[in-house]
């Protein structure tokens, strides 16, 4: 479990999505990723570290479980793409990239949990781009919870929810939490 998001100070504010509507919205990825091709041989799924890798192991799982269909997956880590990382004062944390297949003329779909300012969406787009040239990068997102700084859209979204700068929206994964829910939560310090 995460003990930052379990601590005392973080508030529960609302919960917006339970486990049975998150595993409903996986099948629903499932199926929108596919309806557009018609032929899924050129169709990849990238996970975005942390939680987008798990929200993409999810929606495999369901690609395989009920279609029958083995959609290759990628991790990606935008740590040294990001625009911030050298003005950030800790070190920051490298995880792992592993993209186990080509990319060229590959129809990506990125995974993530939250959208927020879209610079998260533009570094995976610039690292993508040192690994190959992919046909098309669409954008899957658990939660669209506004404030863009850059123009970046998903193409699919779990739940679209107007949050204030004060607040921050918690994407809950029973493998690293111990529960499957999305939270808003409030920031008692922020005084914006």
């Amino acid at each position: 479990m995460n003990p930052q998001w379990h601590n005392p100070e973080f508030v529960k504010k609302a919960l917006l999505l339970s486990a049975d509507d998150m595993n409903r919205t996986f099948r629903r990825f499932a199926h929108q990723f596919i309806e557009p091709h018609d032929t899924t041989d050129q169709l990849a799924i990238i996970g975005m570290q942390t939680r987008g890798v798990y929200i993409a192991h999810r929606i495999k799982k369901q690609l395989s479980d009920s279609l029958s269909l083995d959609i290759p997956m990628g991790v990606l880590d935008v740590t040294f793409y990001r625009d911030d990382f050298r003005t950030k004062m800790k070190m920051p944390e490298v995880k792992v990239t592993e993209i186990p297949f080509d990319l060229d003329q590959k129809d990506v779909i990125l995974v993530d949990d939250v959208l927020y300012t879209g610079r998260t969406v533009r570094a995976a787009m610039e690292a993508l781009m040192s690994f190959g040239r992919p046909r098309s990068i669409k954008f899957c997102c658990m939660i669209d919870r506004g404030h863009r700084e850059l123009p970046i859209v998903a193409d699919y979204v779990g739940a679209t929810v107007p949050t204030h700068k004060n607040e921050e929206v918690r994407v809950m994964l029973k493998d690293l939490d111990g529960e499957d829910a999305v939270y808003v939560i409030n920031e008692p310090d922020n005084d914006e």
